[in-house]
């Protein structure tokens, strides 16, 4: 399979969009390059909400270099992790624009394992 949906994959993951208390809000890719920027001693970035996708990040960009099946599908399990709670609280507080970040992640996502599914499906031994 080619590179081009596992980098598509990460991109759209950089879009999850947040809001919370005192009209802050931000992306996922901007919040996670201000912890980073922050320095790795931050205990912040060692929230399982913050460490596992940034670790599923990595593993899709990894995967443009060295093309594993096995490596994608574990960089968009790791993602889902955030993705899948921010499209939950786009749905349970009505905010679209929050419902329609994550959205590209999860169909891509979706439309990835199904065509890798396929692929695996007309290999012969």
């Amino acid at each position: 399979m080619n590179k081009f949906l596992p980098l598509l994959i990460l991109l759209s993951s950089l879009f999850g969009y947040f809001e919370w208390g005192g009209g802050n809000s931000g992306y996922l890719g901007s919040l996670e390059y201000d912890l980073i920027r922050k320095g790795m001693s931050s205990s912040e970035l060692f929230h399982p909400f913050i460490l596992l996708p940034l670790c599923g990040q990595i593993l899709l960009l990894v995967s443009l270099f060295y093309p594993k099946r096995a490596l994608v599908i574990a960089g968009i399990l790791l993602l889902s992790v955030i993705m899948l709670m921010i499209l939950l609280v786009g749905i349970l507080s009505l905010n679209f624009k929050i419902i329609l970040s994550a959205l590209p992640f999860i169909v891509l996502s979706v439309f990835y394992i199904i065509k890798s599914r396929n692929k695996m499906d007309h290999v012969s031994y």
